[in-house]
């Protein structure tokens, strides 16, 4: 049986079938360039950073080097520790290389390089030192070169002796 066409008409269409709910959806809440600027903040304080600790540790002051007098006394005062264990012939030669390493650095005098008349001769006419410099410094190379060279018979009053020549030329020496 067939219906009247008006009556086909009437019928209501079959309704469409109903979707189910779709799962959210993950929607990242920040633009991407807010990101890159964010990046690029963090990197530049970061860098700000670590340029503020170079310079700070560049600018930390620096001990300066201890001048040759210091470091002669310094040697100086070591031997003083040593009097007793060397014999008078090996001191000598400590205390006369230390004065002689001293004069070397401090006048920049060829000391080390000379023999003790050389050496004398050649400050002969030197301006850093007085002559009451030159006759210390006479008198401790002449003892020096008596112990070391003639091998006189000498005790440890006498390396008592020469350390405290060399002192008091190291301290109260040319400047």
């Amino acid at each position: 049986m067939m219906l009247p066409f008006f009556l086909a008409q009437a019928q209501a269409p079959t309704p469409p079938q109903i979707r189910d709910i779709a799962p959210p959806i993950d929607i990242f809440p920040y633009p991407p360039w807010v990101i890159y600027t964010a990046a690029g903040l963090a990197v530049a304080v970061l860098g700000l950073l670590v340029w503020l600790t170079v310079r700070w540790c560049n600018r930390r002051p620096v001990a300066p080097p201890p001048t040759p007098r210091q470091i002669a006394l310094a040697a100086l005062e070591k031997a003083r520790m040593q009097i007793r264990s060397l014999d008078p012939y090996a001191f000598s030669i400590l205390v006369s290389d230390i004065l002689r390493q001293y004069i070397s650095t401090q006048f920049q005098l060829h000391a080390t390089q000379q023999t003790s008349p050389e050496f004398l001769a050649a400050i002969a006419g030197f301006p850093g030192f007085s002559n009451e410099e030159k006759k210390q410094l006479a008198e401790f190379l002449e003892k020096c070169d008596l112990i070391k060279f003639a091998r006189i018979d000498s005790k440890t009053e006498d390396s008592e002796r020469l350390l405290e020549q060399a002192i008091r030329f190291a301290t109260g020496g040319a400047q």
